[in-house]
């Protein structure tokens, strides 16, 4: 894990800087600057436009009473996609801008979800209900005390 963190906060913009030397060096630093400028607009747009059809979905989701989950994960990489094209760098814009195109993200998506899938565990909770190691399931009834009533000595059941 520190070798990935160093690599992303000290490598990667190293490769960056550089190839934004060499792109520089082999057309003109206008160019190179232009490019940056351009992508992040490009990118901009492509978020803001990806992101408002994925917020869409997701309200049909929530209204016809499905879970989000595709459209959820979509929304995150839309925002991790902008986050990288707000970056300066080529790899970064790159990488940005296949997160925003859908083909790709569906890609992304399916490979994200196999490794939650390998990485953590999903278990289901029958009607609401916690079961212990034992299999049988427990509904705690519980009542809120707050210090005017704790003098009063009137808990109120909450429902």
């Amino acid at each position: 894990m520190f070798f990935r963190l160093l690599f992303l906060f000290i490598a990667l913009p190293l490769v960056e800087l550089a190839l934004l030397l060499y792109l520089s060096s082999l057309t003109d630093w206008r160019f190179t600057l232009a490019l940056v400028i351009v992508t992040g607009f490009v990118g901009t747009w492509l978020a803001r436009s990806q992101g408002f059809r994925t917020y869409q979905r997701i309200q049909q989701e929530l209204a016809a009473g499905r879970v989000p989950g595709h459209s959820l994960l979509d929304a995150v990489m839309i925002f991790v996609a902008g986050v990288l094209l707000l970056t300066p760098g080529i790899l970064t814009d790159l990488f940005g801008i296949t997160l925003l195109i859908p083909a790709c993200r569906a890609y992304y998506r399916k490979r994200l979800a196999s490794w939650f899938k390998s990485h953590f565990t999903v278990r289901a909770v029958p009607n609401g209900a916690w079961e212990d190691s034992s299999g049988k399931s427990e509904v705690i009834d519980s009542y809120v005390v707050d210090r005017e009533s704790e003098r009063a000595d009137s808990p109120r059941k909450i429902d």
